[in-house]
C-alpha cells in the first residue's frame, strides 16, 4: 500500500509538470500572436525581382503536419518536372546629363540578370509565367528540371492579368493539366512549385486560405485581381511557378506575397487557372488578350455603402456609373442597379465579377441578374471591345521597330486629355527596345507631326531621312522623348 501511494504521488507530479509546461507554452504562443498582429502586412512585393540573393532554405511554418491520409509525393512527382527556371536579361540604360538636357537616348547600358519560374502547359513547348518576370527581357532562357536549356520566344503577354506565354522549340515535354479553380475550397491542401532564391525545383505545401482576394498590387488600368490566397511558402524566384492540388493539377500561377521584408512571412497569392486558361488561348490564337467590356463602373457593397444607399441586403456589386453607348447602356443597365449574378454564377465582389467576365471575348453574350429598386430582372447583352465594338482586336506591328501598336480609344483620349495618339502594346527585339522605349508608351508626335493611326506613323517613317524624334508619355503621366536613327 505504501508503494502504491508513492507511485500515485510520482505520476501526479509528472502530470502536474506537463500541465504547467503546456500552460506556459500556450501563454507564450498567445503573446507572440498578439505581438505579430500589431503589424499590418503590405501586399506589394512581386516575387521575381531578385538580384544575387543568398541561397537560403526557408522552412514552411506549419503548426500541424498534413493528415496522413494525404500523400503529396504523387502530386510532386507530376508537378516538379513541368516547372521550369526562367532566366532573363535586359539592359538598364545609363542616362547622362547630356541625355537629360537634349532628350537623347542613352549611349550606354548595363546588362541586368533576373529569374523566375514557369509552367509547361503543353508537350510542344508552351510555357506560362508572369508578365513581370519577362516584361523587360531582351533574352529569355528556360532551364528544365532535367537541366536542359532552351532559348524561349515570347508569344505574348498581358499586364492586366500579369500572365505571359513563352514557346520553346521542343516536343514530348512533361506538362501539367489544367484543373478548375472554380471548384477549389478554402482549407484544401495545395503545393507550390518553383525556384526560390535560385534553388531549382522546390516544393512547399499549404492550404487555400481565401479566394477572390484583391490586394491592389497591379497598377495597370483595368487590371484583374482575384487571387487564390495560400499559406504555402513562396519567395523571390517563385513568380510564374505552379500552384497545384493534391491530384497534381494546375490550379494557379504563383505571383505575389504579403510581406514586410520581401520574403515569405505567411501568405502568398496565385492567379486562378481559369483566368490563365483564357489568356493562354487568346495569346496562342490572336497574339494578344481579347478583353470584353460592359461599360460600367462597379463598387463593392459593404455595410457603409448599404446604409448610405438604404440597401436592405448586402449582396452583389453596385453599378455606380454606366458609360454612354456601352454594352450595359444599350442593354438597359442603370446607375444604382445591383448585379447579383452573371450567367447564373453569383458574384459578391468586384474582383469576383471581373474574374468571371475575363473569361469572355468581345461579341459573346452574357446574362446578368439585376436588382433595380424592388424589382429583379434579367438583362442579356453583347460584350464589346475597348473601342465599343463587338469584333476581335488585333494590334498592328512595325517589324523594323520591334513593336506593336494600337490606336487610342475615345475613352483613353478623354482620360489623358489628348486628341491623337497610338499606344505601344508590345515590345520585342528592335529599335524601340534598344532605345529604352517601354510597353504602354503613348506616342503623340513623330518628327513634329501628330500621329492618329499606325498608318500615320508608317507614312512618317517612309518620308523621314532615317532619323526619328518621338514625343509622348507613359500612363503615369511622365513625358518622354526618344531620338534615334533607323
Amino acid at each position: 500500500m505504501k508503494y502504491k501511494h508513492v507511485l500515485i504521488s510520482f505520476f501526479g507530479g509528472i502530470i502536474g509538470a506537463i500541465i504547467a509546461v503546456l500552460i506556459i507554452d500556450s501563454y507564450k504562443t498567445s503573446s507572440d500572436a498578439e505581438t505579430k498582429n500589431q503589424h499590418s502586412l503590405v501586399a506589394d512585393y512581386y516575387l521575381n525581382k531578385q538580384h544575387q540573393l543568398p541561397a537560403t532554405t526557408v522552412a514552411n511554418p506549419f503548426l500541424f503536419s498534413p493528415s496522413s491520409s494525404f500523400d503529396f509525393t504523387s502530386a510532386a512527382e507530376m508537378s516538379v518536372p513541368a516547372v521550369v527556371h526562367v532566366k532573363t536579361q535586359y539592359s538598364q540604360p545609363n542616362y547622362t546629363l547630356y541625355d537629360f538636357i537634349f532628350g537623347t537616348s542613352p549611349r550606354y547600358s548595363t546588362p541586368v540578370l533576373t529569374s523566375g519560374s514557369g509552367v509547361i502547359v503543353s508537350p510542344d513547348g508552351y510555357i506560362v509565367t508572369n508578365n513581370h518576370v519577362v516584361e523587360d527581357a531582351e533574352t529569355i532562357e528556360v532551364v528544365l528540371n532535367n537541366k536542359k536549356s532552351y532559348s524561349a520566344k515570347l508569344v505574348g503577354r498581358d499586364a492586366t492579368t500579369d500572365i505571359a506565354l513563352l514557346k520553346v522549340n521542343a516536343n514530348n515535354l512533361p506538362f501539367l493539366n489544367y484543373g478548375d479553380s472554380d471548384n477549389i475550397k478554402i482549407g484544401e491542401w495545395v503545393l507550390a512549385i518553383g525556384n526560390p532564391f535560385n534553388l531549382t525545383s522546390t516544393a512547399t505545401a499549404g492550404i487555400i486560405s481565401a479566394k477572390a482576394r484583391n490586394i491592389s498590387i497591379m497598377s495597370e488600368n483595368m487590371a484583374i485581381e482575384s487571387f487564390i490566397q495560400t499559406d504555402a511558402a513562396v519567395n523571390p524566384g517563385n513568380s510564374g511557378g505552379a500552384l497545384v492540388n493534391t491530384k497534381g493539377e494546375l490550379i494557379g500561377i504563383n505571383t505575389a506575397i504579403a510581406s514586410r521584408t520581401g520574403s515569405f512571412v505567411g501568405y502568398s497569392f496565385a492567379i486562378p487557372v481559369n483566368i490563365v486558361r483564357k489568356v493562354v488561348a487568346d495569346l496562342v490564337e490572336f497574339g494578344e488578350v481579347q478583353r470584353a467590356y460592359i461599360g460600367i463602373d462597379l463598387l463593392d457593397i459593404d455595410s457603409d455603402l448599404a446604409n448610405q444607399l438604404s440597401i436592405s441586403k448586402i449582396e452583389g456589386v453596385y453599378v455606380a456609373n454606366v458609360l454612354a453607348n456601352g454594352a450595359g447602356d444599350k442593354a438597359g443597365l442603370k446607375a444604382g442597379d445591383i448585379i447579383t449574378a452573371i450567367n447564373d454564377t453569383k458574384v459578391n465582389s468586384v474582383s469576383e465579377f471581373l474574374e468571371y467576365l475575363s473569361r469572355f471575348r468581345p461579341g459573346d453574350r452574357v446574362n446578368l441578374s439585376v436588382k433595380g429598386g424592388r424589382t429583379t430582372k434579367n438583362i442579356k447583352l453583347t460584350l464589346q471591345n475597348k473601342y465599343g465594338e463587338t469584333s476581335i482586336v488585333k494590334s498592328e506591328a512595325i517589324d523594323d521597330l520591334g513593336a506593336k501598336f494600337e490606336v487610342l480609344s475615345d475613352y483613353d483620349k478623354a482620360r489623358y486629355r489628348v486628341k491623337a495618339g497610338i499606344r505601344v502594346t508590345d515590345i520585342s527585339q528592335g529599335k524601340f527596345l534598344a532605345n529604352g522605349i517601354k510597353k504602354d508608351f503613348i506616342i503623340i508626335r513623330v518628327n513634329n507631326e501628330f500621329v492618329n493611326t499606325v498608318k500615320d506613323f508608317q507614312d512618317i517613317i517612309k518620308k523621314s531621312n532615317g532619323s526619328l524624334f518621338i514625343e509622348g508619355f507613359y500612363p503615369n503621366g511622365s513625358s518622354a522623348y526618344y531620338s534615334f536613327r533607323l
